[in-house]
């Protein structure tokens, strides 16, 4: 299993710092999902996907109760923000940005 130590540096070309024990949630939230290289990428290209990061990882691991397009926005800004890894957006950095832009890296990490 990977420790968030994998996922540090495409973190931080990112982010604006670096909050080792929320990658480490991250890391211990998605499990067995990153031993597959298909599960371990988003695809900002599949609606389904981008979909199921809203419901599963904003609305139901960070609690989020925005509205639909608030969420929406932000998975695109995201999208943008990692535009340059192509279609090999970690899943580990794009969930951490996602938390970091909504202010839950330290609800994480607690």
């Amino acid at each position: 299993m990977a420790d968030a130590s994998a996922y540090a540096e495409n973190i931080k070309k990112y982010s604006k710092g670096y909050n080792q024990a929320a990658a480490e949630k991250i890391v211990g939230h998605l499990g067995i999902a990153l031993r597959n290289k298909d599960s371990s990428i988003v695809a900002c290209t599949d609606s389904g996907e981008l979909d199921r990061v809203r419901e599963k990882w904003c609305r139901g691991k960070l609690g989020l109760a925005h509205k639909q397009h608030e969420l929406d926005a932000a998975i695109q800004s995201v999208c943008d923000k990692m535009k340059a890894e192509g279609g090999q957006k970690s899943r580990v950095t794009f969930y951490y940005l996602l938390a970091e832009h909504f202010g839950r890296l330290e609800a994480l990490s607690g």
